[in-house]
């Protein structure tokens, strides 16, 4: 896995700092990439569903990074998408939403964005896949 790129737990190597050694092994028996999200401007249409477009993207190229990682022999044993709800974030408070879920904040109304939708066919399609598969340690 590009761990420059994509990274473990979300957290990218700053520009400039020294890269690892091309022959260190992770070290783990299982790795779990996890908060590997990122905030995008959401559109709510007018019929009521969110559009979000960059955030399916950016989903989808990390998924497929994770499934060339296995491929290659990486223990990846799990993948958690970060944010399942728009909620305050440390950093920015309320502007940003980085759920895979809307919620209005005045009401607590949940819409599941056009990037949830994607994310749970792609664990089907997973599922379907690997039947024998299994998410236990």
């Amino acid at each position: 896995m590009d761990a420059d790129r994509h990274g473990l737990g979300g957290v990218r190597r700053r520009p400039g700092a020294a890269a690892p050694a091309p022959d260190r092994e992770v070290g783990a028996r299982r790795v779990y990439v996890t908060e590997n999200g990122s905030a995008w401007p959401d559109t709510v249409t007018p019929d009521g569903t969110i559009e979000d477009k960059d955030r399916m993207a950016h989903l989808e190229e990390h998924l497929a990074a994770v499934t060339r990682a296995v491929a290659a022999g990486a223990p990846v044993a799990g993948y958690l998408a970060w944010s399942l709800l728009d909620n305050f974030e440390s950093a920015y408070g309320y502007a940003k939403r980085f759920g895979l879920v809307h919620v209005d904040y005045a009401t607590q109304r949940r819409t599941i964005k056009a990037s949830g939708h994607r994310y749970a066919d792609l664990i089907r399609a997973h599922r379907a896949a690997h039947p024998t598969a299994t998410s236990s340690p």
